[in-house]
């Protein structure tokens, strides 16, 4: 699936960087993984390959590294409603510092129980954003107002009197939902490699078999 210009943070290549600057010169194997930032599942995945596989395939297996680009994809699952407030973090994020968008989605990870349905259940909308700009200026820097206007709701009709008013990133998230639809992708995590959902990778896979399975796959 195509990735459009602007979540070019989504983008991982381990053996130049994440981020629209990366372009490689050969044709790279594609493996998408649909994360959901509330599913302990997702963060188990995430934290393997961003604490290790990703590091190890740049400095320690660039000549596996430099065949493949990761791709983030959003995967927001309405049986967790806080699911729709946190992907919308990630992408006000990468809106405003598209570099920074895999640090950021492992501090939201890390922090992912304040999130949960116990955690937020009293809490209005708003107040939950807030934690989100503030998560994100802690851990990478970004402008807490700036990203806190991208997400809060307003409190007022819109001009033309209406209520379903979204905030400006609700346009990036029906995209990326469409993106998630269009391949059939119901639950996270789940990994497509070159347009093909692997169901054999597991979110409990040590950095090995990922590596086995990445060389056998590549080969």
């Amino acid at each position: 699936m195509a990735l459009p210009p602007k979540f070019a943070g989504q983008r991982f290549i381990p053996t130049a960087g994440a981020g629209a600057s990366s372009f490689p010169s050969q044709p790279l194997h594609t493996v998408e993984i649909f994360l959901d930032y509330v599913c302990p599942f997702s963060a188990k995945i995430y934290n393997t390959l961003y604490t290790t596989l990703l590091p190890s395939l740049r400095s320690e297996h660039p000549d596996l590294g430099s065949k493949l680009q990761f791709i983030f994809r959003h995967q927001i699952q309405p049986w967790h409603p806080s699911s729709t407030l946190t992907h919308e973090a990630g992408l006000a994020v990468q809106r405003l510092a598209p570099t920074k968008f895999w640090d950021f989605s492992a501090a939201l990870f890390k922090d992912q129980k304040a999130y949960f349905d116990v955690s937020l259940v009293n809490e209005p909308r708003n107040e939950t954003y807030k934690r989100l700009a503030k998560l994100g200026a802690e851990s990478v820097g970004v402008d807490e107002k700036e990203l806190y206007e991208l997400l809060v709701i307003p409190t007022e009709k819109g001009e033309d009197g209406s209520l379903n008013v979204g905030n400006g990133v609700t346009n990036d998230l029906k995209t990326v939902i469409k993106m998630a639809r269009l391949v059939g992708v119901h639950v996270s995590p789940t990994v497509i490699f070159d347009g093909v959902v692997a169901g054999d990778v597991s979110s409990s896979w040590t950095v090995e078999q990922w590596l086995e399975f990445l060389r056998k796959s590549t080969a």
